[in-house]
């Protein structure tokens, strides 16, 4: 079995105009031979991604999902533009080919990039890669690095620098995620109440201003197929603007599943993270502050920060899901993670840890009740 990710069969619902899509590439001067191989990647909660296989060119091509979408998400101008002007300071960037903004050719914007070949690093290390837990470390370390070395990127005097509004993005950040959870809620999500006051009571200042990923995740990483532990590529860049360093970690730890999680977490884990040699998120921030020098006394509000966002980002899918805008089946359960990540709200504020203790065992009992367990 290769460990290189090729995609799979295309999800009902989400076709491909090909034969569109071909016309308009070869109209922006891109040289096409032979029939075309499609696949799609299995990771697309959000934006759909899809390999082109060509005799002579391997491409993978963004669009943005149907239904209801938030106003700023799926700008696929925005994700394109990102990656064209962030490669000359990060190269590990796709090479980006068009950006097609004439919703006459598949009824949406997209754009297009080369494809690297490589590993991606998904819920579980393929098999044949056989790793130690000495490499899994190195793993673990490398991916860290490559987020503080995309902290570090000079900005200023670029075109990079009109990503983002610059200070008092903690605020707006917990003001705009507070009103979308509002605009995505269904009669089976939790409420949120006592974490999205505890967020706006304890608003920090921000730390810096660096160029942030937004959606760091072992799978939005491909590994060198050569040296199966090397960062050769970053993808899903849709997120990325200016803003707190700190806000990028804790928003990267929310998705960092470890062995002693409970088995929701385990069960919807999408990284290996879990593996023997793999940090512990103590450790990863731990890690990041000796690096990189930055300080902070109050970190709990980034680690609860990062899993309200998570869950704001999985009710939206699951919106579309409940709204029977989407087919796909792997967000049917989406309402019991997002409850599940309630429970670890209230529990890292610990305010009151026997109130958020008893809440979390009424949700757990409630949940057995729906689940008919």
């Amino acid at each position: 079995m290769s460990v290189i990710d090729i995609g799979g069969s295309v999800r009902e619902g989400e076709e491909l105009d090909v034969r569109a899509v071909g016309n308009w590439l070869i109209e922006q001067g891109a040289e096409l031979s032979g029939p075309v191989e499609v696949t799609q990647y299995s990771g697309g909660a959000s934006n759909w991604t899809y390999r082109l296989k060509y005799e002579n060119a391997d491409l993978i091509l963004r669009r943005p999902p149907k239904g209801t979408k938030a106003k700023s998400a799926h700008d696929m101008a925005r994700e394109y533009n990102v990656q064209k002007n962030l490669a000359p300071f990060y190269p590990v960037l796709p090479e980006m080919v068009a950006l097609c903004q004439d919703e006459s050719v598949i009824g949406c914007d997209f754009y297009v990039m080369k494809r690297v070949e490589g590993i991606i690093p998904r819920a579980n290390l393929p098999r044949n890669l056989n790793f130690s837990e000495a490499q899994v470390c190195e793993l673990c370390i490398n991916v860290i690095d490559k987020l503080i070395e995309l902290h570090q990127v000079p900005y200023q005097g670029t075109a990079l620098e009109q990503l983002g509004k610059g200070d008092g993005y903690c605020r707006r950040q917990v003001e705009g995620w507070d009103a979308r959870y509002e605009k995505a809620k269904t009669l089976n999500a939790p409420s949120f109440k006592l974490v999205r006051k505890w967020l706006k009571d304890n608003i920090p200042a921000d730390s810096k201003t660096c160029i942030i990923h937004n959606d760091w995740r072992f799978d939005n990483i491909i590994l060198n197929p050569e040296n199966p532990t090397e960062v050769i590529g970053v993808l899903d860049w849709e997120m990325a603007t200016l803003g707190d360093p700190l806000m990028d970690l804790g928003s990267a730890l929310a998705y960092w599943v470890e062995e002693r999680d409970s088995p929701i977490f385990k069960a919807t884990r999408r990284q290996p993270t879990n593996l023997k040699g793999m940090f512990t998120r103590k450790e990863v921030v731990d890690y990041y502050l000796q690096k990189t020098g930055l300080q902070t006394d109050n970190w709990t509000f980034y680690e609860v920060f990062g899993i309200f966002r998570l869950a704001v980002i999985a009710q939206q899918i699951y919106y579309r899901y409940y709204h029977r805008q989407t087919k796909n089946p792997a967000f049917k359960d989406f309402w019991i993670v997002i409850h599940a990540l309630h429970i670890r709200a209230l529990k890292l504020i610990g305010k009151q840890k026997l109130e958020a203790n008893d809440v979390a065992q009424k949700y757990i009992v409630k949940m057995k009740e729906m689940l008919g367990k």
